[in-house]
């Protein structure tokens, strides 16, 4: 394929500065995998990219880090996978292996560390490279769609199960009904937990709706109530066992700080580059926990994969799929908050 071309979605600034364009079919270099893309979610932060909110981003760049797809050519020293086997691929297109967290098997947080569409070209394109201790092959049962899924499947598992401590009986809040938000509450539904609150806003409407439909038992609309109050009105008045930020600005911090209870735990997702502004004696006095969650490694992908195998995560309600060519529609969709969802199809329907 050295002479051949495809389509991508290249960024080389914001809004009408990311275009398709007709770009170059990679080789796969030794230890590395081709992939005919199948799938491609549109992150949130494909999304602030488009908009011109992340400006440490550099163009051009193929934008694209939640993707699926089919194996179809391997670089020289690559056995692990074969050609035609369908795949998902971790994040991270690159990591060093020599620092201490890459040698303890913490590779998400290696200092160095590249990511698809952000310092190596990602996935919004008919092909993209990818390296064998990052694929995952797709259960059976689960299609292209669902299986660029994964990845934010991820983020909320690690968020849920190895970042938290939810239990039987607890009452969880989520903050933020985006696609992260949502699989949290999915992940949590799988925990076990006792009640399943979520926090938005009044345009959040349809995804507010969605959140019921992935678990959750309460929806508290925060510019029509005061959603701090009844969270903590709930059960034995003490608060939330559990709160989940997937926002991340400092507002939704400073709510979580009212509402988990003592001894409980705050585990923030969300980003905001915001100066939080206020003091955080309420975790001292509470002895809360405040515990950040970031990315994900191999085993997180094996048991999400898992569970899309076995029914026990659904993550139809979610996908809105569209053709590469329709991306625009799909960021427009996402950006006024109609879907939850975009995912891109760079090579037509694809099972």
């Amino acid at each position: 394929m050295s002479n051949a071309t495809m389509h991508g979605l290249v960024y080389r600034g914001p809004r009408e500065r990311t275009q398709i364009e007709e770009v170059a079919v990679p080789s796969p270099a030794a230890g590395q995998v081709l992939m005919k893309v199948g799938a491609v979610g549109v992150c949130g932060t494909d999304i602030h990219v488009w908009q011109g909110d992340n400006h440490q981003m550099e163009g051009p760049r193929i934008l694209g880090h939640e993707f699926a797809g089919e194996v179809v050519a391997l670089g020289a020293g690559v056995s692990e996978f074969r050609v035609g086997e369908r795949v998902v691929s971790e994040t991270a297109s690159w990591v060093c292996g020599v620092c201490p967290y890459c040698r303890a098997g913490q590779y998400n947080v290696c200092p160095t560390r590249k990511g698809f569409g952000f310092g190596a070209d990602g996935a919004m394109a008919n092909y993209v490279l990818s390296r064998p201790a990052i694929l995952h092959r797709i259960p059976d049962r689960v299609s292209m769609a669902h299986a660029s899924m994964t990845e934010p499947g991820c983020v909320a598992y690690n968020a849920i199960f190895e970042k938290s401590r939810p239990r039987p009986a607890d009452h969880a809040v989520v903050l933020g009904p985006g696609p992260i938000g949502l699989m949290c509450i999915a992940m949590l539904r799988i925990a076990g937990v006792g009640r399943i609150s979520v926090i938005g806003l009044r345009r959040d409407g349809h995804r507010l709706d969605l959140a019921k439909t992935m678990g959750a038992d309460d929806v508290l609309v925060a510019d029509e109530m005061d959603a701090v109050k009844a969270v903590i009105d709930t059960g034995d008045g003490f608060g939330a066992h559990l709160v989940v930020d997937a926002v991340g600005v400092s507002k939704t911090l400073d709510q979580s700080l009212d509402m988990v209870r003592p001894n409980g735990q705050i585990t923030k997702i969300g980003w905001g580059p915001a100066p939080v502004g206020f003091s955080l004696d309420r975790l001292i006095i509470k002895a809360a926990t405040l515990q950040g969650s970031f990315s994900h490694l191999h085993g997180t992908w094996e048991r999400v994969l898992a569970l899309m195998g076995t029914g026990q995560l659904n993550v139809a309600p979610l996908v809105t799929e569209f053709d590469l060519h329709d991306w625009h529609e799909g960021f427009m969709a996402m950006e006024e908050l109609t879907i939850p969802k975009a995912v891109l199809r760079p090579n037509g329907s694809v099972a």
